[in-house]
């Protein structure tokens, strides 16, 4: 449904639309990078993993955003990419392991294999909503 909803809303919108700052509230294209980026984080740490390298530059870039900055396509593909990669990581989770115990972000939060997976979800649908709400002011403030 993020995907879905994310595709709906964000069509047609301009490099200036995507990357402009309605009062100052993050830009779309930063929710769109941080909504790949963080489910791709949540999912690595629901493995049991730690982040890569490329993890860590990902998240420095989301935190640091500066020009030249992504277009609409290559954000939409790494979500697209991210939702594929959790869609199947959920198919083969056995059930078995939802209970396991993980450890998220550097300082080690504790939480279970189900928890990072739920607040992935969680996270993603917030994320949407900022997406469609940001998007809708964009959108209206030019008519």
């Amino acid at each position: 449904m993020a995907l879905e909803d994310i595709l709906a809303t964000v069509d047609g919108l301009s490099q200036d639309q995507l990357w402009r700052q309605p009062g100052g509230a993050p830009s779309v294209g930063f929710h769109l990078m941080h909504l790949a980026g963080s489910t791709d984080r949540l999912l690595t740490y629901a493995r049991g993993e730690t982040l890569s390298e490329t993890q860590r530059a990902l998240l420095n870039s989301e935190r640091e955003l500066r020009p030249p900055y992504p277009s609409l396509d290559v954000l939409l593909a790494g979500w697209r990419e991210v939702v594929q990669n959790a869609l199947r990581q959920i198919a083969e989770t056995p059930e078995s392991s939802l209970t396991e115990p993980r450890a998220v972000g550097r300082v080690k939060l504790p939480t279970t294999v189900i928890g990072a997976l739920f607040h992935a979800a969680e996270h993603a649908q917030r994320h949407v909503g900022q997406i469609v709400a940001t998007t809708t002011i964009i959108r209206g403030t030019e008519q």
